[in-house]
């Protein structure tokens, strides 16, 4: 026997995902993080919160993409990539920054080895804060790209 799904999010949808048609192809992108999101988001797709019910879904490569999840301050051996990566995704495309790392690089700020938050490198369409960000909270930023 399933649990009730949690009720809709009673944030707005992202303007931008109101033609993704109510399902996202998700590409997971570490740009410098310690793993901890990447745990928590793993968790998300995972059998508890299974975020796939939601119409959202992993995918391998960033031309298959529709939204992708950022994690970690972005490095400065990531910065080129991060932007190859979010270049290669078709329109329309989202990028959802995952984490405090993502937002303000949390505790790496001021690092020799860090260009920036995701924001710096990369327009960020949606944020999910957190040191790391709980699953349901992924799974609740994921829903509303999706509008399920």
């Amino acid at each position: 026997m399933a649990e009730e799904a949690p009720p809709r999010p009673q944030d707005a949808p992202v303007p931008a995902a109101r033609e993704l048609g109510g399902s996202a192809q998700v590409r997971c992108i570490d740009a410098g993080s310690c793993n901890g999101c990447e745990i928590e988001i793993g968790n998300a797709f995972g059998p508890v919160y299974d975020a796939e019910r939601y119409g959202a879904r992993l995918v391998a490569s960033p031309r298959h993409a529709d939204v992708a999840l950022v994690t970690g301050p972005v490095t400065r051996n990531m910065a080129e990539p991060l932007r190859r990566t979010v270049a290669a995704m078709p329109e329309p495309r989202l990028v959802v920054a995952i984490g405090d790392c993502a937002l303000n690089c949390g505790e790496f700020a001021g690092a020799y080895g860090v260009e920036g938050a995701v924001g710096d490198v990369v327009d960020v369409d949606l944020a999910v804060p957190g040191c790391p960000p709980r699953p349901e909270e992924i799974v609740s930023a994921l829903r509303r790209v999706t509008g399920r």
